[in-house]
């Protein structure tokens, strides 16, 4: 589970295992017993939620919107 960045608690970060066939481009995040997946492209958007409120989702795509670049090229370096 490589873990992309941290930021306040939060934990971003992708499964060494994504599926057969991969999915697309998309980041995990965590804090506590929440988790949420977003994906990355065509546009950064909410997956999958359980456990945050909507406030802390927003935050966090705003978070992820932010840091796209960065987590994409891990994304990449690290599926191919």
């Amino acid at each position: 589970m490589p873990v992309v960045l941290r930021f306040e608690g939060l934990k971003f970060f992708f499964y060494s295992n994504e599926g057969l066939p991969p999915e697309p481009a998309h980041i995990h995040v965590r804090q506590a017993d929440a988790e949420a997946k977003y994906w990355l492209s065509p546009q950064v958007q909410l997956a999958n939620n359980d456990g945050f409120n909507a406030p802390a989702l927003r935050r966090i795509a705003h978070l992820i919107i932010k840091n796209r670049e960065q987590l994409l090229e891990a994304w990449n370096e690290y599926f191919s």
